[in-house]
């Protein structure tokens, strides 16, 4: 099944109910099918074949999602590039994917022309441009070619490729299957009881595959969903203001933000459920959120690109246990397993294998990191053909005696010091309880002694006074001796990759830039 099924079957049963709204502009399941025909009979017409990738690099509105659907249905892989990246790196995705289209804008396509980043590809579109010309084919002229017949997607063909934020490397390319999509989207719509009268805001960017399942869980129910460019927190008190969502999304370091907007005399009773994906949602942040959206349900998520999503704690155990990542989303399994494959005692750390519908294709031209990370465990369940493909996370877990999961950190990122094994979260929960800090983030440092010291980057408290011997000070009196940093530089605000996640990799740079800086004073 093409994931673009779920926009028909909505055209058909829900023809004149609005998919999108996006500022002054709402369009219809009816109209938005007819748009996505229209596109998808553009793509055919500059010889798009199965299989030819199209990449989507503009902001979010009618013309991106659209875009991203058409590519699909004209049989074509959709490669969606953040429309916060700069030429370098777009030219990478353009350049790694073999991208034969382009959608995005004159002005971002002559940014791209002048650092050749267009040099290999064939046909690019200019969504503000009405009618062909020397360096971009018009939108007009795309929408209005006629239909011809299409190539038949089966699920096991590629419907995406999403490029990781690439905070420790290149970006790779993780290719989705129309099977991972749709199934993604069952599967996350059932848990969150999606419903025709839910609006959905993106507020995520839709190259994040949490970002893109806001538009697929919407699409598969018949709900709403409305474009928006998230800048600042206020537009989300004037999203409750004037659209009044009732599901939304984030990341931590968004919710952080979200969470310090002025909520006065806005009715936030709209919202019945709003979810947290991307990494760990402490106590306090948790806290904050469920005081402004009082009558909405929580949900911590955890996910990883190569799965879509994994794990969700159910709204009813968040009181009892707001730690953990909770278990399998629905059509799902999540093994819990050490080293040598075997699988971890109860409270033991492994890492977290996921099986199921959801596991990718693999990476795009990169055979051996796809051997790598996606591979086969012994057969959990009787399986005429063997063993079952999983993909490993890269994260160690804990499961509790209920089958509770706890996410402890990334494999590369969890620091040994003195003998321990320290988990960032086990810091960073510390130091947000104590108030001093509204964001922190722990992290190894090498020492020739201990093997690794535990450092950290944090933003202050508004309204606190706290600083770095004050912060010292709490770790000493509340935190054992193996878990205190050795090391707190305090910044405005924390580095972030171009999905909104704290970009540990940039952390040890910014400490050392700390120190020349405290050197050059000092000299």
């Amino acid at each position: 099944m093409n994931y673009v099924e779920f926009l028909r079957e909505c055209s058909n049963g829900r023809a004149g109910e609005v998919a999108l709204s996006a500022a002054d502009r709402s369009v219809s399941y009816g109209e938005m099918f007819d748009l996505v025909e229209s596109v998808a009979a553009g793509f055919l017409a500059l010889g798009v074949r199965q299989g030819d990738r199209i990449a989507v690099y503009l902001e979010k509105n009618v013309e991106s999602i659209v875009s991203m659907l058409g590519a699909s249905l004209a049989g074509g892989c959709c490669v969606p590039i953040n429309p916060v990246l700069k030429p370098l790196q777009v030219r990478h995705i353009l350049r790694d994917s073999a991208a034969k289209v382009l959608v995005t804008t004159k002005e971002r396509a002559k940014i791209l022309a002048r650092s050749e980043s267009l040099s290999d590809v064939a046909s690019v579109i200019a969504v503000d441009v009405a009618d062909a010309g020397p360096d971009a084919v018009g939108w007009a002229w795309v929408t209005s070619q006629a239909r011809a017949s299409r190539p038949i997607s089966i699920d096991s063909d590629m419907a995406m490729i999403m490029y990781t934020s690439g905070s420790t490397g290149r970006p790779k390319g993780v290719v989705l299957s129309h099977r991972n999509v749709v199934e993604g989207a069952r599967s996350v719509s059932s848990y969150l009881a999606i419903g025709p009268d839910d609006r959905i805001p993106t507020l995520l960017p839709l190259s994040f595959d949490a970002g893109f399942s806001q538009l697929t869980t919407a699409f598969s129910k018949g709900a709403r969903v409305q474009v928006i460019n998230y800048i600042h927190p206020g537009q989300v008190v004037d999203l409750l203001r004037k659209s009044r969502p009732t599901c939304m999304t984030a990341v931590p370091p968004l919710w952080f933000r979200i969470s310090d907007a002025d909520f006065r005399g806005i009715d936030t009773a709209c919202v019945r459920a709003f979810a947290n994906t991307g990494g760990h949602m402490p106590r306090p942040l948790l806290q904050r959120l469920r005081s402004i959206f009082f009558n909405a349900r929580p949900f911590l998520m955890y996910g990883l690109t190569e799965a879509f999503r994994s794990t969700y704690l159910d709204p009813g155990e968040v009181d009892k246990r707001p730690d953990s990542i909770g278990k399998a989303i629905p059509n799902a399994r999540v093994l819990v397993l050490r080293e040598d494959g075997t699988e971890a005692s109860v409270d033991e750390a492994g890492e977290l294998v996921h099986c199921g519908a959801h596991v990718a294709l693999g990476y795009w031209n990169n055979v051996e990191e796809t051997a790598a990370k996606f591979r086969e465990v012994p057969k959990v369940v009787p399986r005429p053909e063997g063993a079952e493909r999983a993909v490993w996370s890269g994260d160690l877990v804990r499961r509790d005696s209920e089958g509770y999961l706890y996410f402890l950190g990334r494999r590369g990122e969890m620091i040994k010091t003195r003998g321990n094994r320290v988990s960032p979260n086990e810091v960073e929960e510390a130091l947000l309880a104590s108030g001093l800090v509204a964001e922190v983030a722990a992290f190894g440092i090498p020492d020739d002694t201990d093997g690794q010291l535990v450092a950290v980057a944090a933003v202050p408290s508004p309204g606190t006074g706290s600083d770095v011997a004050s912060i010292h000070a709490f770790c000493r009196r509340e935190m054992p001796t193996f878990l205190q940093p050795s090391r707190i530089v305090l910044l405005r605000e924390l580095p972030r990759n171009p999905n909104g996640k704290i970009d540990r990799a940039m952390l040890p740079d910014l400490l050392k830039g700390a120190d020349d800086a405290l050197a050059s004073a000092a000299g």
